[in-house]
């Protein structure tokens, strides 16, 4: 499925990041994955650190339809590979994998292409790879990722200013921390925890989705007061 840009702006607002680690007995990560787009999600991707590559391609694929049921983006983390056999609408990489490598090449012109980026410098090199957005973090301490270290709001600021594309922020995000994004200039929130280590994922979802509307307007107040 085809996403313009402005679709792509638009699904940045509740970004959800599948995580295995919370499932309950009885459940799978389609059956959550299902009630987190029901209730709100905007744009989906499959991340798996400990699942065999066959494994993670099948639910890549299950995965992918159900995003084309509800027409969400939906991407595949760090395998190019894997979202082009599973003809995902594209992928997310680090800055380490596109060192020496051209993913925007390997993925075709209308694929989806999302780059983390923690600084300035790296967010500009992620354009210049061809990103169509930007996941900037960590913003908060967060247990996914144990090494990552928060940004501050002057440093997303510096980020915003730097890229013309969307960037939506990353790391630690919950109900009692998205409102301090308000100002920071992104694009919406990507969350992994907030949603799926919660007792009742759907619900979760339609909270934070809430959340994340106010948290943008919020923004659009704040800067125009500062104009």
């Amino acid at each position: 499925m085809k996403f313009t840009k402005e679709e792509i702006h638009k699904s940045m607002l509740l970004y959800a990041v599948t995580d295995r680690m919370w499932l309950n007995e009885g459940e799978t990560l389609i059956s959550v994955a299902e009630e987190v787009l029901k209730n709100g999600a905007t744009f989906l991707q499959i991340r798996e650190k400990d699942l065999n590559e066959d494994d993670f391609e099948a639910e890549a694929e299950a995965l992918h339809a159900l995003c084309a049921k509800y027409r969400v983006p939906f991407v595949v983390n760090d395998s190019v590979e894997i979202a082009l056999r599973c003809n995902a609408d594209g992928v997310h990489v680090g800055q380490s994998d596109i060192k020496g490598r051209d993913i925007r090449a390997l993925i075709g012109p209308d694929a989806i292409l999302g780059i983390s980026a923690g600084t300035v410098q790296e967010a500009e090199t992620a354009e210049a790879a061809g990103a169509d957005y930007i996941g900037v973090g960590a913003v908060f301490t967060t247990g996914t990722k144990k090494d990552a270290r928060s940004l501050t709001m002057e440093q997303l600021r510096a980020i915003r200013n730097a890229v013309s594309i969307p960037i939506v922020a990353i790391g630690g995000i919950n109900s009692g921390n998205i409102m301090l994004l308000a100002g920071s200039g992104v694009d919406g929130v990507a969350v992994v925890s907030a949603i799926f280590a919660a007792p009742h994922p759907g619900e979760a979802t339609a909270g934070m989705l809430k959340l994340a509307e106010e948290m943008l307007s919020a923004k659009t107040v704040r800067g125009e007061g500062n104009e």
